[in-house]
């Protein structure tokens, strides 16, 4: 009785307006009686609610070398500035950055959010002084996932950072970092996440069972973080590497016919050749230099030590875990149950006999809106792109899977046709495809931009087909270390005549039309006539790509040739380039989004997930065989991708994705036929 007398004091508006945000129903509201709606509440200054955290947003100008061109768009990803937003410019070179700080609750909020916690379903509810457990390990995906699903999802990681920070049931995050097989601009977005939840005051401590480059990358960055005497060290350097094939299917009797244009598009080299050409070698070593160089600098920077000690440190071939703890590279030595017994009695647990956790899973049901994260009235769209570019679902294709293009262009055309969103935001994680089916998605966001201001946010990988799709937006961002550009196509098929006569297999086609066998008399080589006409699609097709590109950066094409020709660049790069127009992650992107829409900066906006995954049977099927039978995901997308190309491809390079998802050695040669025959 006693809780709900400060209740029956608020007064009448207060108590509908409660009722409202508790999403209570009668009889429970009829005890509060109805009454005129209270003056608008106010929610935290962000410009983000899903993938990036509340943060009120601090904008300034964008810093950075600036040319006559493009890169005068380059923004900083350092510490917060305190400068107010940029007044309107015409020429719309100088965007807000993006960055946050944690904001106090007022006394309203604080009680919304209690009743709220107080009224929550059991299965969501977590008890306070709870610590929240997070284990990043395996691929990391860029779409939203459904719960039947494998695998970790970035938004709803970054989601569970930004809820914790909030949360007043959450104490801490005990971060496991096992090995990742993600690209570098996923580990900067997380470690984005990371920094921003310190500022909650909270603490952030990992633990690491294998140290190898990455996880040490990102486990940094919590300051506090420990390991097993037993340890799996391996901090050697950085490396790229590519297996060729081109003897081994010459022996086989299989000639792979390759016309690509560029001197730098590798694709199909790892069939059509015996080795690296000069070109691929430079670029390679560019894009190696480049990460090195970034992993140098962010972890002296987080470690507080200079670069020389940290490439001393590398080149030392440390590998005991003694002399990590010794020379201060980790916090402390110890396995999982002492650090755990060690949060116990922190955080005041000794006599419980568990410590009190909530892991990942049942942390990402915990709604937003719960803790009062729930948005403004103005909409924000997010699409997100992720994977392979393709026209149509192919018959093993898995829901959710890829970029279809038919899929991708009605969602676009339903926000074209909307007046909920004032913006949009492309999130785009993918090396390409089918350069008809980039086309086809490209004309559909230029249609969009026309319409709404949309901004590009770039993950791991925006190259090729994937950058065809960023260059339709009015802004584009990518991460430090992004692979994007690739500005070329690729055309190929293989001749087995030779395979064909040692097997003895004949093949006879009857025909008419000069070119009717084009694609399909694979038991001989292209004729003369059928070659050049060949060669002359594939050029076609890279003089629009490259045309195309230089209109969208107001770059003439001899200045886009410069930086096309198939040459994947890093993020960085591609800025001082005038590919991309600032460097920033998913919350930087929202504030632009904000900032071109006329929003302004301290408003709440509400991201509405346009591209939300509902699962499927086979996917729930799919689910549940996982969990009996132990199936891996792995066996499907191959079975999906092995399909050989029929068309002119806007690809980015199979041995460039060995940098951006650390292919494992045990398994490069399925992965290379995999990606080298992937029909996208």
């Amino acid at each position: 009785m006693s809780s709900r007398i400060p209740l029956l004091k608020l007064s009448q508006r207060c108590r509908q307006s409660l009722c409202s945000m508790l999403g209570l129903q009668p009889p429970l509201s009829a005890l509060l009686r109805r009454s005129p709606p209270p003056p608008p509440l106010l929610f935290p200054s962000t410009s983000d609610r899903l993938c990036c955290s509340p943060f009120r947003s601090l904008a300034s100008t964008a810093d950075g070398v600036k040319d006559a061109r493009r890169s005068e768009r380059i923004g900083n990803d350092g510490n917060p500035p305190n400068s107010p937003p940029p007044p309107p410019s015409d020429s719309g070179l100088d965007y807000p950055t993006g960055e946050f700080e944690m904001e106090e609750f007022g006394w309203w909020r604080r009680l919304v959010v209690k009743l709220r916690l107080f009224f929550a379903l059991p299965w969501v509810r977590v008890e306070k002084g709870s610590v929240l457990k997070m284990q990043l390990r395996g691929k990391i995906s860029d779409q939203l996932t459904t719960r039947f699903s494998s695998g970790l999802s970035l938004p709803q990681i970054c989601e569970n950072f930004m809820k914790a920070a909030y949360d007043p049931r959450i104490s801490g995050i005990y971060l496991h970092i096992e090995p990742l097989n993600c690209g570098w601009g996923k580990l900067d977005e997380i470690r984005r996440h990371i920094m921003n939840f310190k500022k909650s005051g909270k603490f952030i401590i990992s633990y690491l069972p294998e140290c190898r480059e990455k996880e040490y990358y990102l486990a940094c960055a919590c300051g506090e973080f420990y390991v097993p005497p037993s340890a799996y060290v391996a901090l050697y350097g950085l490396t790229v590497q590519s297996a060729f094939l081109g003897g081994v299917l010459e022996k086989a009797g299989v000639h792979p016919e390759v016309h690509r244009i560029g001197k730098y598009k590798s694709f199909g080299d790892q069939l059509a050749c015996k080795g690296m050409s000069n070109e691929v070698r430079e670029m390679l070593s560019s894009l190696l230099d480049n990460i090195y160089e970034n992993w140098l600098e962010t972890v002296s920077s987080s470690q507080g030590k200079r670069r020389e000690e940290i490439e001393d440190f590398l080149n030392s071939g440390i590998f005991q875990v003694e002399k990590l703890k010794e020379e201060g590279w980790i916090t402390n030595i110890m396995y999982d149950d002492e650090v755990m017994s060690m949060l116990k009695e922190r955080l005041g647990q000794k006599n419980k006999k568990k410590l009190l956790m909530v892991d990942y899973s049942k942390y990402s049901r915990v709604r937003k809106s719960t803790l009062g994260l729930d948005g403004g009235r103005e909409q924000i769209a997010i699409i997100r792109a992720s994977g392979n570019i393709t026209r149509t679902r192919g018959p093993l294709s898995v829901a959710g899977s890829g970029i279809m293009a038919e899929q991708l262009i009605e969602k676009i055309r339903s926000i074209r046709d909307s007046d909920r969103y004032k913006a949009v935001i492309l999130r785009i994680d993918s090396p390409g495809g089918d350069a008809l089916a980039s086309d086809l998605i490209w004309r559909e966001i230029k249609l969009l931009a026309a319409s709404k201001p949309v901004i590009a946010s770039m993950s791991d990988v925006a190259a090729s087909g994937g950058y065809y799709l960023a260059m339709a937006a009015g802004t584009i961002l990518a991460e430090k270390l992004t692979l994007t550009g690739s500005i070329g196509v690729v055309r190929g098929r293989f001749s087995l005549n030779k395979l064909y006569g040692t097997i003895d297999l004949n093949k006879e086609i009857l025909s008419r039309g000069q070119y009717a066998e084009l694609n399909v008399a694979e038991q001989r080589p292209l004729r003369p006539h059928e070659s050049e006409l060949f060669a002359k699609s594939t050029q076609y097709a890279y003089t629009q790509f490259r045309d195309k590109a230089a209109l969208s950066r107001s770059m003439t094409v001899d200045q886009m040739e410069e930086v096309a020709q198939g040459r994947v660049w890093t993020g960085k790069e591609a800025a001082s380039k005038g590919l991309v127009d600032a460097i920033g992650g998913f919350s930087r992107a929202v504030t632009i989004a904000k900032y071109k829409a006329k929003i302004p900066h301290d408003k709440q906006v509400k991201l509405v997930e346009v591209s939300r995954p509902s699962p499927t049977l086979p996917e729930r099927l799919g689910g549940i065989g996982n969990s009996l039978f132990g199936l891996d995901m792995a066996v499907k997308e191959v079975l999906q991708d092995l399909t050989f190309s029929d068309g002119v491809q806007a690809r980015s390079d199979g041995i460039l994705l060995d940098i951006a998802g650390n292919i494992s050695q045990d398994n490069h040669v399925l992965h290379l036929i995999k990606d080298c025959l992937s029909s996208s």
